[in-house]
């Protein structure tokens, strides 16, 4: 084999490992959602009205990799400003369970709860709130309509009862975005700390995928017709948890919504989680190169707290 031989074959390998780790990638971005406890983040979620969102991507030395999503929401029935994160990656630990399946976000509340409480009536602001506490710091909430109308909400947006929740968040995020933003604490609670943030964004492309799955079988029942059938798993090297989201996605698939979910909004289907496998893969921000116009402001989510 001539030398020029010798590099195309090794070029040609590296591509093919590039391209199979990038479907390994989009692949766990697509089976996140599984209709019950692990999902993929709705930033539309009619039970919380999104304020602000932010993404961020870490790589390790080796393949590890993971991403974590924040979507910062106020949910009138909780009663409070929260930051869910959400977790994605083939080395992540320390995530929750629930009925044996694995959670894959984790919520923290930026605002201290107790003082918080104090200045909200349901979905509004009591008309005499001056400050929020925010990671220990007080901060001034506006009771100035025109600081809202400046923001971009409309006059027909308020009523005699004041400010809206979400609104007053949505106009304190302008001013002190740190203290609303994940810590590396908290971004680091299920990810490896010797991975790297190598990119963030404020802004991107998204659409919200969402699949419903109706339980049939327990986690028990799962765990002991695998175990009956190890054998026969073993030899097509198939894991339990790779069994169980198999045969949930197969059900999933059965229903005509969660069909045309999965051939239009699944991540891998866009330009987005593409390129962001990209970066991954070669460990390397600059491939982040979209051509869609962002969509993640609060603007373009009106139905989130619809319900």
């Amino acid at each position: 084999m001539s030398r020029c031989d010798k590099l195309k074959e090794n070029f040609e390998g590296k591509r093919d490992y590039k391209s199979k780790m990038e479907d390994e990638i989009l692949n766990t971005l697509d089976y996140s959602e599984d209709g019950l406890y692990s999902s993929f983040v709705s930033l539309g979620d009619s039970y919380s009205y999104l304020i602000d969102t932010r993404l961020n991507v870490f790589v390790g030395d080796s393949t590890n990799w993971a991403i974590a999503i924040e979507r910062l929401g106020y949910d009138p029935r909780a009663g409070y400003i929260g930051l869910e994160i959400y977790y994605y990656g083939n080395c992540l630990s320390n995530l929750e369970k629930d009925n044996g399946s694995i959670v894959n976000s984790k919520v923290y509340s930026p605002l201290d709860l107790e003082s918080f409480a104090t200045t909200i009536d349901v979905d509004k602001l009591i008309l005499d709130t001056v400050f929020w506490e925010v990671r220990g710091n007080k901060i001034e909430v506006s009771q100035n309509k025109q600081d809202y109308l400046s923001l971009g909400i409309e006059d027909d947006e308020f009523n005699t009862e004041g400010i809206r929740i979400e609104d007053a968040g949505r106009l304190l995020i302008t001013k002190y975005e740190n203290l609303f933003r994940a810590t590396d604490q908290e971004l680091y609670a299920c990810i490896p700390q010797e991975l790297n943030k190598i990119l963030v964004l404020d802004e991107w492309y998204h659409k919200d995928f969402y699949m419903y799955y109706q339980p049939r079988f327990s986690e028990s029942h799962f765990r002991k017709i695998y175990e009956e059938n190890i054998s026969s798993f073993n030899s097509v090297d198939q894991s339990y948890h790779d069994f169980v989201r198999n045969y949930k996605h197969k059900k999933m698939m059965d229903d005509k919504y969660n069909k045309e979910a999965w051939e239009n909004d699944r991540p891998s289907s866009y330009e987005t989680w593409q390129l962001i496998a990209k970066v991954i893969v070669n460990k390397d921000a600059s491939y982040y190169k979209p051509t869609l116009p962002p969509n993640t402001h609060w603007r373009y989510w009106p139905e989130s707290g619809a319900l």
